[in-house]
């Protein structure tokens, strides 16, 4: 990586507002006291995985909405939103971090959210490529702990030095996530590029009547075979 490219990594962006005085406290306060970048860096994945409530209900429609500190603020979001804090919160702590996007196949989403997408094919997930120890390594904050508890799904861990992306099976051994399409890093979210994307493949989502659910509570009757 070129000294330009470990700038670029490490500099605030409209979304990635690492130089936010919330984002550099949350930073700050779950990085710890080490130096270690790799120690500072899971620290903190574990806060914005645990933290932060998954909802996939939750995709903003403008463009405020996707910045780091309001995401921070509003306490949940979905994988974008959760890998756009991620990425400027690592680097607040000078750490170098991009997004990345893939298409994936989600076989465990609930009745109501595939009603609502109108698939289980989830275009432009989320994630964050972080640099340690020379390399990039993979990190996906998605799925927060009780969530995974009430969809019977294996939480990801990351230890900062290998890739963390979505386990292939859930505890029961049923397929889970399968990655389908990689679209890339970016130094900043590509969001109209994305939002396309999101129109074209869910026109049901977007309608101006949207209604919201609780995923939480919907994987739990999965789970319990309740769901209707």
């Amino acid at each position: 990586m070129t000294i330009d490219q470990f700038t670029l990594y490490c500099l605030p962006t409209f979304f990635i507002d690492s130089d936010h005085e919330k984002i550099i406290a949350f930073s700050s306060l779950h990085a710890g006291s080490s130096d270690n970048p790799v120690q500072k860096a899971v620290s903190i994945f574990y806060a914005v995985r645990d933290q932060i409530r998954y909802d996939p209900y939750e995709i903003p429609v403008n463009k405020e909405g996707f910045k780091a500190s309001r995401v921070l603020t509003k306490g949940r979001g979905f994988c974008v939103s959760k890998a756009v804090l991620l990425t400027a919160c690592l680097r607040a702590q000078s750490i170098p971090a991009r997004l990345g996007f893939a298409d994936v196949k989600n076989h465990l989403t609930t009745p109501k959210l595939k009603a609502k997408m109108g698939t289980d094919l989830f275009k432009w997930h989320g994630y964050t490529d972080i640099f340690l120890e020379g390399k990039w390594v993979k990190a996906t904050p998605t799925f927060n702990l009780s969530l995974c508890r009430n969809f019977a799904v294996k939480p990801l861990e990351f230890d900062g030095r290998q890739d963390s992306v979505f386990h292939a099976f859930d505890t029961k051994g049923q397929r889970h996530m399968e990655y389908v399409k990689d679209h890339g890093h970016f130094a900043d979210l590509p969001w109209d590029r994305m939002m396309a994307a999101y129109r074209t493949a869910y026109p049901n989502y977007f309608k101006s009547n949207r209604t919201s659910g609780d995923f939480h509570a919907e994987a739990k009757e999965l789970r319990n075979g309740t769901s209707s």
